[in-house]
């Protein structure tokens, strides 16, 4: 087994944990009725952060398992995440130090919005690989899930990770698969 597909493997499993780590600290730390600073909350966005850091080591390891008729827009599903997660990233590092957050303010446009380039790319990267029969379709669907699931209400975090989860452990499970080797559905579908 590859050195790519050991990190594909244990990126794709691990990233998901850690983020539902952070939901279940999350809920936790809301169960005062104030979300903030204090031990749940930090604990909580050190997971977060050590996950999107995952998320971004994968979205590398997977880009080599794009088709080759595909490689720019799989370059620029790569760079778009890649961007989303740097987004991410100081978010959250806003949220664990205040003094970040005032000396490097991220701007609301790049919060939202360079964020939301994180699953975009994902996905299309997880669809190229649904193309090139190294995925099942229903990666990308379950990570396009997740990810609304999170938007839609931050304390479905725990079940929207667990999706996540869901959408990846197929893609860790293959990372090893030959290319010339089609991939089979559950339902033994191609």
């Amino acid at each position: 087994m590859s050195s790519n597909a050991v990190t594909v493997r244990r990126a794709a499993i691990a990233a998901p944990v850690l983020m539902f780590v952070y939901g279940v600290f999350r809920f936790a730390d809301g169960l005062d009725g104030d979300r903030g600073n204090g031990v749940a909350w930090d604990a909580g966005h050190v997971a977060f952060f050590v996950a999107m850091v995952l998320f971004g080591v994968l979205t590398l390891a997977l880009r080599p398992f794009v088709p080759a008729g595909a490689q720019r827009i799989g370059t620029g599903a790569a760079v778009a995440a890649l961007f989303g997660v740097g987004c991410f990233l100081w978010v959250i590092a806003g949220d664990l130090s205040d003094g970040f957050r005032e000396a490097a303010p991220l701007p609301d446009a790049l919060a939202t919005g360079g964020a939301a380039l994180f699953p975009i790319g994902m996905i299309i990267l997880l669809g190229l690989m649904v193309a090139a029969r190294r995925a099942p379709v229903r990666s990308p669907l379950l990570l396009g899930a997740g990810m609304v699931a999170i938007t839609v209400n931050l304390d479905l975090l725990p079940i929207a990770s667990l999706v996540v989860l869901a959408a990846l452990i197929p893609v860790a499970r293959r990372a090893n698969t030959p290319a010339d080797r089609p991939v089979r559905d559950v339902a033994g579908v191609r």
